[in-house]
């Protein structure tokens, strides 16, 4: 199986766990780092927006706070069958802590393949 098959099957699991209480929009990710290791996330919504969590946080926490490996590949997937895009701050925070990893935005129409140069051309940086 290829590693983005891995990462589809990973992502299409954890988006039986996503909690979207008010946007009715389940997202989920999954990430791969150097070593092949694959970590989940979905979001959970929260009534106070500000403190909800989007899934590519998620998954990218999880590998970050488990493992001292590179983030190599993020795959990101809806229950719609659309391409579905990181929002504003996930592009931030992809840039900040794996702004080297290829980004796959996955639907039934195929596979999008992004840098995060291409999908924020200007980001913050201190």
């Amino acid at each position: 199986m290829s590693e983005l098959l891995v990462l589809i099957k990973a992502a299409q699991e954890a988006l039986g766990f996503s909690q979207p209480r008010y946007s009715n929009f389940s997202v989920g990710v999954a990430v791969q780092t150097e070593s092949g290791r694959v970590y989940k996330g979905s979001n959970f919504e929260n009534p106070s927006l500000m403190m909800s969590l989007c899934a590519e946080k998620v998954a990218i926490l999880k590998a970050l706070s488990e493992v001292k490996e590179d983030i190599k590949k993020i795959l990101i997937l809806s229950q719609e069958d659309e391409y579905c895009y990181p929002c504003g701050s996930c592009r931030q925070f992809i840039y900040e802590f794996c702004p080297q990893a290829e980004i796959y935005l996955y639907s039934s129409k195929g596979i999008k393949k992004y840098t995060i140069e291409e999908l924020l051309p200007h980001a913050f940086k201190r």
